[in-house]
């Protein structure tokens, strides 16, 4: 079998994947990071409170267990450990090129290979492109008047700044979505005033976060093939619960999404007591039209004494504070903005050219798309994990990292089968697949035209989400159909 060379861009959990299993079949890799440590999303969101909103058993890798996982769902700095752990497992340090930024990458139509250069100045080529650089890794700072006017301390939920103190400070956080569930009761703990400003209310539906018994712990270390046994059973229930209840909650029958109505629901009802409250934190859009947040300390930080929750979103910024639209200004130390983050327009940072002269960032602009999610026309031996319609609103996102990198191995296993140097889908192919999976998207809570969310753009392109099961996109990329390829 011939031998391929890669290039690895991101070292989260898919470029750590897609690194070990093409060191398992032989070939070899250069894995570049502008981080100084692996971890990708996990690296870069360091804020109080960040964790993983998926079971562990269901995040962690398939085929890389760990036993050193201390609570049911995963906090941030324990993943980037695993993330650490895995590299170092799998003895990936010495094709890591990490704190170097990827600034281009070149297709050669003559070379058939792909040359990366970084901001350092250093030079990569290789046969084989994988793009890892994830989607939540552009922070997305609101377009507010006077953003820039502020003599405050100011951050980023992305761009945490830890030499910032919150004792007894005035704090303004300004959103109220994934992360500012996380980080709002840990701020509550120690500012003196905080004001939380909700553009939109959310459903949230309990976590229930245990940590892993002692007992549990002991059976990892003592009786490893045992705990492993209990934990692929634990696994598959939990995956079958996401992967076939949960979905419901994205078909467009209300049928399938009273359960999870009732749930979140209920959880309101029960944590906030004050009718005026909950009426400010009831979403007027349906379940699993945005992102689904899981948490269960989340409303009751907004009762403390301390907190004060603004159902306007801020309308200017000035040098001490901000003001709403009814005219009212706040006064505060610190902003703290939990605004996401850049999705929809999929601006890459590094610059891909493919054949013809063609930019990545030029295709991508005009309609987000990739054959499976994958591959993409006129970019050959591109491979993108994460890529366009493969996020998840339920399930785990490593489940489709991990399939996608199989799809990667078979193509190149099919290029040394058939004795071709490079492969991109065809046009007409990643067009038709898109249409399919366009029109099965249709029929999802996310297309309801009442229905607004970073899964899709201004004009109601849905460019973010898988339109099914995980187990029937696993059956979309189980093998890779060459006739619908071209091949070099």
């Amino acid at each position: 079998m011939a031998k391929k060379h890669a290039i690895i861009i991101g070292s989260g959990l898919g470029g750590l994947t897609a690194a070990i299993k093409l060191q398992e079949d032989g070939h070899t890799f250069d894995l570049i990071d502008r981080n100084p440590k692996v971890g990708g999303t996990w690296y870069e969101n360091s804020y109080p409170g960040c964790a993983c909103d998926v079971p562990v058993a269901l995040y962690q890798l398939s085929f890389a267990q760990s036993i050193n996982w201390t609570r049911t769902f995963p906090q941030g700095p324990e993943i980037q450990a695993y993330a650490e752990e895995i590299a170092e497992r799998y003895q990936l340090g010495p094709s890591m090129h990490l704190g170097d930024e990827a600034i281009s990458a070149v297709w050669d139509e003559t070379a058939r290979n792909w040359t990366v250069k970084t901001e350092s100045g250093t030079t990569f080529t290789g046969d084989i492109l994988v793009g890892a650089l994830g989607q939540l890794n552009r922070p997305n700072w609101p377009d507010i008047d006077g953003l820039d006017k502020f003599e405050g301390a100011m951050m980023h939920s992305a761009r945490w700044d830890h030499s910032v103190s919150f004792e007894g400070k005035r704090v303004g956080v300004i959103g109220s979505a994934a992360s500012a569930v996380q980080i709002i009761p840990e701020i509550a703990k120690t500012a003196g005033h905080l004001t939380v400003f909700q553009r939109t209310p959310n459903w949230v539906v309990p976590r229930r976060d245990v940590p892993v018994t002692p007992e549990e712990q002991a059976l990892m270390f003592t009786q490893p093939e045992t705990a492993m046994d209990l934990g692929a059973r634990g696994r598959q229930l939990m995956y079958d619960n996401a992967d076939h209840f949960f979905w419901q909650v994205f078909e467009w029958t209300e049928a399938g999404r009273a359960a999870y109505t009732a749930i979140a629901t209920n959880h309101l009802n029960a944590q906030v007591p004050d009718p005026d409250l909950r009426k400010k934190l009831t979403p007027d859009y349906p379940v699993g039209c945005r992102r689904i947040l899981i948490s269960d300390d989340y409303f009751p930080a907004l009762q403390r004494d301390n907190v004060e929750l603004v159902t306007e979103a801020p309308t200017s910024i000035d040098a001490s504070g901000v003001t709403t639209p009814d005219g009212t200004h706040r006064d505060f130390h610190v902003l703290i903005f939990a605004t996401g983050f850049e999705t929809t327009e999929w601006k890459w940072t590094v610059d891909v050219e493919g054949v013809e002269d063609k930019r990545l960032n030029d295709v991508w602009a005009e309609r987000p798309s990739a054959y499976a999610g994958v591959t993409v026309s006129g970019f050959p031996n591109l491979f993108v994990l994460y890529g366009p319609n493969t996020n998840l609103g339920h399930n785990s996102i490593t489940f489709m990292l991990e399939r996608q990198v199989e799809y990667m191995m078979k193509a190149i296993e099919t290029m040394d089968a058939r004795s071709v140097s490079a492969m991109m889908p065809k046009k007409s192919a990643q067009d038709a697949w898109n249409k399919r999976i366009q029109a099965d998207l249709q029929k999802t809570v996310w297309a309801d035209p009442a229905c607004n969310s970073w899964y899709k753009t201004e004009d109601g392109l849905i460019t973010q989400n898988w339109s099914s099961h995980t187990r029937d996109y696993a059956r979309e990329v189980e093998e890779v159909k060459v006739e619908d390829y071209d091949l070099v």
